[in-house]
């Protein structure tokens, strides 16, 4: 749930090198290899295979399970370790993980198909939608007292696009600090949940509210932290966009989810809990402290196995390295996977490319490492040597990106947080574009 670290991965030189079979909208018959060979050969992604067993042999994960695909072609899938540290359950494609932020697009994707279904506009302010958010006020000073003095109303409304992108102004408990960051915590504006632990409990944040009513009820009364439409601040947007799609569409968010991407993707173990029957595929969750893995939420005690407070939009989905390659198969196939429609090519496009708000300020667009990125339905979108890149990462440590331009997909599943302890989400897109070039110039 953490905002992610990355570096400069997967630029269009880093992987092609001066090939020049991928330009975009390249077919599949243009690569210089089979679709079987790339599906089963794991040895075709050396770099990949020795990263995954490098983490888990040096036992900082238990570990770890990466799936690879191109445009509609099958993945392969590389795995090492057990599902928990001093285990004997083997990982593979069908191990379950905690995805924490991964469920940002898959959210994003939702919204936008309601937008493309005429139910939403885009610039469509949330008060239309959800009146308690009509008069909105801003703190004066980030982070600072939640007093009078220090509040102004907010210039623009909130708006769909807002949401979507992060530039709602709304905060996150997660990142704020002093009153504001206290006041979510107080009214169960909670994103996400950790472990049933009640010393986690307390340093993760909280009890949620009892449902997305309530907690778009409390957040509605709490202040703004910077002014709507201005800058990229990591936010509650995303789950508080899980209420406008059951308002809008009359439907639980879970079961929208369920029906209209998760069951026609072939998405069968994705989902805001885990089924007792499905424990022993269920990995263990660990704080690093002070470099040693110590476990907050092992799969026979774990939260997931409860029914939520509610369906976090956000941060609250578990899945699998196979299921979340469908989703990003599907991104890729422009909404068709393996023959079936699941959103529009029109609502794909829209959801993946950048949907910055023109008030956005100067200095106010997602930067890392010294990259601007674009962005759009809750997840970055390449720019320049990026282009066509789309995805985003989960506080476990997890990855989920597809280049649209040209259909590579890759995914990886582990389970530690902080995800900013170690180098994962920076480095395992790399070694992805590394071994891709290698099989291009092949």
């Amino acid at each position: 749930m953490q905002q992610p670290i990355f570096a400069d991965f997967l630029s269009r030189r880093a992987v092609l090198r001066g090939s020049a079979v991928l330009g975009a909208g390249a077919a599949a018959s243009t690569l210089p290899f089979t679709a079987p060979a790339f599906a089963q050969e794991s040895s075709r992604w050396p770099g990949v295979r020795q990263f995954v067993n490098g983490y888990v042999n040096r036992d900082r994960v238990a570990c770890m399970v990466a799936g690879l695909g191109w445009q509609q072609n099958d993945p392969e899938f590389i795995a090492a370790g057990s599902r928990t540290f001093g285990g004997s359950g083997e990982v593979g494609p069908d191990t379950i993980f905690r995805i924490y932020s991964m469920t940002k697009p898959i959210t994003g994707l939702a919204t936008v198909m309601c937008i493309d279904e005429g139910l939403l506009a885009l610039d469509q302010p949330l008060a239309d939608i959800l009146p308690a958010f009509s008069d909105m006020q801003v703190q004066r000073q980030y982070d600072g007292p939640i007093t009078r003095d220090n509040l102004v109303p907010a210039e623009r409304p909130i708006t769909i696009r807002h949401l979507l992108t992060h530039t709602s102004g709304l905060g996150y408990s997660i990142i704020q600090q002093g009153p504001i960051s206290a006041a979510y915590r107080a009214n169960g504006v909670v994103p996400g949940q950790i472990s049933n632990l009640a010393i986690a409990q307390e340093f993760f944040g909280g009890r949620p509210a009892s449902s997305l009513a309530e907690f778009a009820d409390a957040l509605a009364e709490l202040p703004l932290v910077y002014q709507p439409g201005t800058r990229w601040s990591y936010s509650v947007g995303l789950d508080l966009l899980g209420r406008v799609i059951e308002v809008v569409t009359g439907q639980a968010f879970d079961s929208f989810l369920e029906q209209r991407i998760f069951e026609p993707c072939g998405m069968t173990s994705t989902g805001f809990r885990v089924q007792r029957e499905d424990v022993g595929r269920f990995t263990g969750n660990y704080f690093l402290m002070g470099g040693i893995p110590l476990p907050v939420d092992l799969p026979s005690s774990s939260v997931y196995l409860d029914e939520p407070a509610f369906p976090f939009g956000g941060a609250g989905l578990v899945s699998t390295s196979r299921d979340y390659d469908r989703f990003l198969q599907m991104l890729a196939g422009r909404g068709e996977i393996e023959g079936t429609r699941v959103a529009s090519e029109a609502a794909v496009r829209l959801a993946t490319s950048n949907l910055f708000p023109e008030t956005l300020a100067s200095d106010g667009a997602f930067t890392s490492n010294g990259r601007t990125f674009g962005f759009g339905a809750g997840g970055l979108v390449g720019q320049g040597e990026t282009e066509g890149l789309f995805g985003w990462f989960g506080a476990a440590g997890t990855v989920g990106l597809v280049n649209l331009e040209w259909g590579l997909r890759h995914n990886l599943m582990t389970q530690y947080m902080p995800a900013e302890a170690y180098g994962v989400q920076a480095d395992f897109p790399q070694v992805v574009a590394q071994d891709a070039a290698r099989l291009l110039e092949a």
